[in-house]
């Protein structure tokens, strides 16, 4: 779908120069001088590099849908992540890299959100919130009360947060997966 390029937000995905590019962050300049345009930040979705890049009204890029499917994840193997269509039930191996640091909270049966592009992945959204044990906390120290009052914990999955005086280890808490910050004790 052909899109004007002062019609370019934030989150959307164009075709540019051969390549798939998400827009990171977009801003209407009106110059004294000559015409509008919009400054976009754009994020190579297949290596990562990033490009600023002007678009003018009168020129037309073309907006492309990502396909949203579920997936189940399996298990890891080596530096592989197994993953089940949870329609029909083919697997899908990703290097460890695809997802990142963010695979540590993968657990067995999790339903993740592949988004693809001509059946091939391009990104991955893991569910906002899990929950996980707490394996090491620090001890508090009395009268801390002039720094946070938050204390370093290791969980189960081996990633390292800051959790409330009050936390200790045994306790089941929920992480925030895309900022891998405490949210609150479990249920």
């Amino acid at each position: 779908m052909k899109i004007n390029g002062n019609e370019i937000r934030p989150g959307n995905v164009i075709e540019h120069k051969g390549s798939l590019w998400a827009a990171v962050k977009t801003q209407a300049v009106k110059p004294g001088k000559g015409g509008a345009f919009n400054q976009v930040e754009l994020k190579n979705l297949i290596d990562g590099t990033k490009l600023n890049e002007r678009f003018r009204s009168d020129e037309t890029v073309e907006r492309v849908r990502l396909d949203q499917k579920d997936f189940q994840f399996l298990y890891a193997q080596d530096d592989m992540l197994i993953f089940m269509d949870s329609d029909t039930y083919e697997q899908l191996e990703l290097p460890q890299d695809f997802v990142g640091e963010r695979a540590a909270f993968l657990q067995d049966g999790m339903t993740v959100t592949l988004e693809m592009y001509d059946g091939r992945p391009i990104g991955i959204t893991l569910p906002q919130h899990v929950t996980l044990e707490v394996v090491e906390a620090d001890p508090v120290v009395k009268g801390q009360t002039a720094a946070s009052s938050y204390k370093p914990a290791r969980l189960e999955n081996g990633v390292r947060v800051l959790v409330p005086p009050f936390i200790t280890a045994g306790e089941k808490i929920v992480v925030d997966t895309s900022e891998l910050t405490y949210v609150r004790r479990a249920d």
